[in-house]
């Protein structure tokens, strides 16, 4: 997939559960093993259980069990209280599930989905600036239902003077036509669709996405060729087609 990537220089800005799709791959949290993550869905379910319970019901070996609640304790994803030791999910994360899980008993949306959108800038300030621009946006537009947006925490690259972050959006979308306008106004680095795994949209959708598409195209390529003398495009058209 090309890597798109917002360059800022100033002010400009472009146009604008369960516990298994609350933890996603690859999130800007830590990447959780198999066993947390069946553990976490185990006392989301059940409620505070022994070590011993824990094993029992998940069919995971005690030693095992041990270990992952010691480290889902050490990551604040679990408590322990009592006597004999009872382990229970940490209240930010049942509270956070709740309300994603209430989101999707009331969404609408056909598509579910999970982006990637960087911001590279010269400054830390710019970079921080066009992140809270673009949560906004997103935050704000009737067409998206947004679950969840964390931020990476903003880091100088060793290559270059420029500083870089990104935002870990998770939401849903009402058409294919919005997928597109997002496609196109928010740079997306990457995009996974969570949901469904086969979905159905009116002829009148799909050439509303392509036509918008098709108008983004070709003002890419009037802008790019403004930019470029002959040698130049000679040059771009021979990469992009691999020549």
């Amino acid at each position: 997939m090309a890597r798109i990537v917002f360059i800022v220089f100033g002010g400009a800005f472009p146009r604008s559960a369960s516990f298994k799709t609350f933890w996603r791959p690859n999130s800007i949290m830590p990447s959780f093993s198999k066993e947390q993550k069946q553990i976490a869905s185990f006392l989301l379910n059940e409620g505070p259980k022994t070590a011993e319970e824990i094993s029992e019901s998940t069919g995971i070996g005690l030693p095992v069990v041990v270990d992952t609640l010691r480290m889902m304790i050490k990551l604040r994803l679990a408590d322990k209280s009592g006597t004999p030791t009872r382990y229970s999910l940490h209240g930010k994360i049942v509270e956070e599930v709740s309300r994603r899980k209430k989101l999707e008993e009331d969404d609408k949306n056909k598509l579910r989905i999970r982006a990637v959108i960087e911001i590279q800038a010269i400054t830390e300030e710019l970079v921080k600036d066009h992140l809270n621009k673009l949560e906004k946006a997103l935050s704000e537009d009737k067409n998206y239902l947004v679950y969840a947006i964390e931020t990476a925490p903003i880091e100088k690259l060793s290559s270059s003077d420029y500083h870089s972050s990104f935002l870990d959006v998770n939401f849903s979308v009402k058409t294919f036509s919005s997928l597109v306008r997002f496609m196109i106004f928010f740079g997306p680095t990457s995009v996974e669709v969570i949901k469904p795994e086969k979905a159905v949209f009116a002829a009148q959708d799909l050439q509303d996405g392509l036509v918008d598409l098709a108008d983004m195209v070709q003002g890419y390529t009037e802008y790019i060729t403004r930019l470029m003398n002959r040698q130049e495009l000679e040059s771009f058209h021979r990469q992009l087609h691999g020549k």
